[in-house]
């Protein structure tokens, strides 16, 4: 390690300057003064030269201050209305350190829509433990488009945790229930006979019931002719005696 005091523009390793991470300690640094205060810092270097937007000329600190307080948020060329979306689907909107409702924002500065947007109704900053609902009124509930319904008080219900957790072991119940119920309607169907249902059960017993008949009618006639033929026969030999 090199102890001595650093000369403006020497280089050095990182690992030198006791940086322990993979990447800065494999790095190389330049030894730099900012042109606005003149306070002298270590910069990292890109292909041999500084890195960032000032290139090494200008500190952190006086950079801020030279190309805008507020470079973030509302303050920056790329702002598109602070409006973003978790993994889960959920609206998240940003918002500054100088909003009435910034207690409820996160460390990236994003509050949730739908909390936000009761909050605003209420006229009041949401306690953590205070549960904002998705209704599911328009779409199924667990959809990325009921999250994103932020209508209230026609989407959105505020409640609490242990109020919030029955809502939601309900509507599973619910959801359990039609499932069960769909099921129990196809079983249904493929109980019912093919070919007739209860509706023309009647008309098939009455058409058998002719055809019993027709068929009785001819087995009587069969009958009727084999006696006269057998009667016709004995005649025949009592006149040939």
């Amino acid at each position: 390690m090199n102890s001595r005091e650093p000369q403006i523009g020497e280089i050095r390793q990182g690992k030198d300057l006791l940086y322990k991470g993979y990447v800065t300690s494999h790095s190389k640094f330049q030894y730099l003064t900012c042109e606005v205060c003149g306070k002298a810092r270590w910069v990292r270097l890109t292909h041999g030269k500084p890195r960032g937007l000032t290139k090494g000329k200008v500190c952190k600190l006086c950079a801020v201050r030279k190309f805008g307080a507020n470079k973030s948020g509302n303050g920056s060329s790329a702002w598109k209305g602070g409006r973003g979306q978790t993994s889960d689907g959920y609206i998240t909107i940003w918002v500054g350190q100088d909003d009435f409702f910034y207690p409820m924002a996160n460390s990236n500065g994003r509050i949730l829509e739908h909390r936000l947007v009761v909050a605003k109704a209420l006229g009041r900053c949401l306690h953590s433990w205070e549960v904002v609902h998705h209704k599911g009124i328009k779409y199924p509930v667990n959809s990325k488009e009921n999250k994103q319904d932020n209508r209230y008080p026609e989407n959105l219900q505020l409640a609490s945790d242990e109020r919030h957790q029955q809502i939601t072991i309900l509507e599973n119940k619910i959801r359990h229930l039609r499932k069960k119920n769909q099921e129990l309607k196809m079983e249904l169907e493929k109980l019912k006979p093919k070919e007739f249902n209860l509706v023309n059960l009647e008309e098939v017993v009455d058409e058998m019931g002719k055809q019993s008949e027709r068929e009785g009618t001819m087995l009587k006639g069969k009958m009727v002719f084999g006696l006269g033929r057998e009667t016709l026969e004995r005649k025949a030999k009592l006149s040939t005696n």
